[in-house]
């Protein structure tokens, strides 16, 4: 299937060919380091990191270019505030944000630029722009003319009497047109500068993402990202300044990401209402956050709630449960009865099933579909790809019986063929974990016990307690040690006579009945012997997939 972008620029759908074929070059925006980075962040980085992915996937070489901001208004003023060297400031919060990405399972981009380390590239772009008559200099300023620019709004659609002093752009008296922006900013006492043609200073903001995308790309180059805030004025701006470096300067397709909101509102530092990416990992696992950040398409706006992040830590443990489920039955099998017939015949022992045929079909089918339309990832962990979970479960299920060995044989390679499609779509999408299966869903535990404020010997306790009010026909009791945890996102499961427990969604305890149904409901349970309960039931009756 072709690959289809949403362009900013032509504000369409278009099909994706490179510039050079089997090649591409892609730059996209990173963080100016100076504070951790909040959720926002971690959107953008995911939302390329899937391009990036699915690039590679198709078969494309790609030079992926994310930049560093470290030399900045904003770092400099909160390296005064800490009493900190500017630069030493942004490197700290880089290698930070480099942790924060390695968490979230982001590839590490080809090139991964900073400003202090690009400043000849920089001063030689702004001397191109001054000799092509697009700028000038003033007291050791570099301003950008605005004027200059005949397409001057193409991406966002403003118009230059929109870009008003005090808002967009600093105030300034010696500026020709109140619009233009600083290319190169004169030297002032306690900030870090460098030599230049025009007297020591720092490059402005805009200028450092067109030098370092022509060092790395070229002038011409596919794909242009970030978020978007940043189309107006950053990346106006930035074609601006290229296209006056270089009147051959172009960008295939120009790509942003949605907003994170909070209650609806954008998610920013300057707001207030962000949450960093550490004060959301440190109570969830960072899988569940890359889930959360991909369940929604990449360009619409994702608002942050717990419910949502507590059905995507859900959902990654049903799966890696499922997986590790199927593992173990393979591994089994492989040493138990099937063995003498699997080292006969080596690789692939027997044919599939129809159903196994029919869900991996579907399965990749659905994939290619929604990433060919424009990375759509919001359906892909719904629909067939449970489907397939639900297959290996129901096929688990069959395994543990007797059957005729050809029919063993032909549910085990359903199975191996099946895992290893959900893998492949599970690895795309960065979400196959770095260590094991069973370490993950320890740490998936832990995390749950954190945000119910216990830890399991609490859990542990309270199952005997449960199991002793059983014994002793207490089932009100037994019932609301059960109906307490899940209200604290811990669900207990009796498995034959084992009580195991495992995290869920939690759920909102039952209003208090009145006093008539109460006593129905005591009538009935004294009846019966308990609430009807899942007991005896395989693990599988409890995976139902994301809430």
């Amino acid at each position: 299937m072709e690959l289809k972008v949403y362009n900013s620029m032509t504000q369409q759908k278009e099909v994706f060919e490179p510039k050079t074929p089997g090649k591409v070059g892609m730059y996209v925006c990173g963080v100016t380091a100076y504070d951790l980075s909040h959720l926002g962040h971690a959107r953008a980085a995911v939302s390329f990191d899937i391009l990036y992915r699915y690039l590679q996937h198709l078969g494309y070489e790609v030079t992926y270019v994310r930049n560093f901001t470290d030399v900045d208004d904003k770092i400099i003023r909160r390296a005064n505030e800490l009493g900190e060297n500017p630069l030493s400031l942004s490197d700290r919060y880089c290698q930070e944000y480099l942790v924060d990405m390695a968490d979230l399972q982001c590839l590490p981009p080809t090139h991964q630029p900073r400003v202090s380390d690009h400043m000849e590239q920089i001063k030689d772009m702004i001397t191109q722009i001054i000799n092509n008559d697009c700028a000038y200099v003033v007291e050791g300023d570099v301003f950008f003319a605005v004027d200059k620019s005949t397409n001057y709004g193409q991406l966002s659609g403003q118009k230059l009497e929109h870009n008003r002093a005090g808002e967009r752009v600093a105030v300034d008296s010696r500026k020709r047109n109140p619009a233009d922006f600083a290319l190169w900013k004169a030297a002032k006492p306690g900030e870090p500068s460098w030599d230049s043609p025009w007297g020591p200073g720092r490059p402005g903001w805009h200028i450092e993402c067109s030098a370092m995308s022509a060092h790395y790309l070229t002038f011409k180059f596919d794909i242009h990202g970030g978020g978007i805030d940043l189309i107006f004025p950053h990346h106006e701006n930035e074609i601006a300044q290229s296209c006056a470096a270089c009147q051959e300067s172009s960008v295939g397709y120009w790509m942003h990401n949605g907003h994170v909101t909070n209650n609806n509102e954008k998610m920013s530092k300057s707001l207030g209402n962000f949450f960093t990416i550490r004060q959301i990992t440190e109570r969830y696992h960072p899988l569940a956050l890359r889930h959360f950040l991909i369940s929604a398409h990449y360009r619409s706006p994702l608002n942050y709630t717990v419910l949502q992040l507590e059905s995507s830590s859900d959902a990654v443990f049903y799966i890696y449960q499922t997986l590790l489920d199927c593992e173990v039955a393979l591994s089994s099998a492989q040493e138990g009865s099937l063995k003498d017939e699997i080292e006969k015949k080596g690789g692939k022992v027997a044919p599939i099933t129809k159903s196994a045929e029919d869900c991996i079909s579907k399965l990749r089918s659905e994939f290619q579909t929604r990433m060919s339309d424009d990375l759509n990832t919001s359906p892909i962990l719904t629909g067939a790809f449970q489907d397939a979970l639900k297959f290996i479960n129901s096929s688990l299920n069959l395994l543990k019986k007797k059957q005729p060995k050809k029919q063993q044989l032909s549910m085990f390679q359903s199975l191996v063929e099946v895992e290893r499609e959900v893998k492949d779509v599970l690895g795309i999408l960065g979400l196959l974990p770095p260590g094991t299966y069973s370490e993950v869903l320890e740490q998936l535990k832990e995390k749950a016990l954190k945000r119910a404020g216990l830890v399991e010997d609490d859990v542990l306790r309270l199952i005997e307690e449960r199991v002793t009010a059983r014994k002793n026909k207490e089932f009100s009791k037994s019932d609301q040690i059960r109906a307490d945890l899940t209200t604290k996102g811990i669900a207990l499961m009796d498995i034959g006579k084992e009580t195991i427990w495992r995290p869920c969604v939690p759920v909102e305890p039952e209003p208090e009945a009145p006093p008539a149904e109460k006593e129905q409901k005591a009538a009935t349970t004294a009846a019966t012997g308990e609430e009807q309960r899942l007991d005896d039931e395989p693990w599988t009756a409890f995976t139902h997939g994301p809430s």
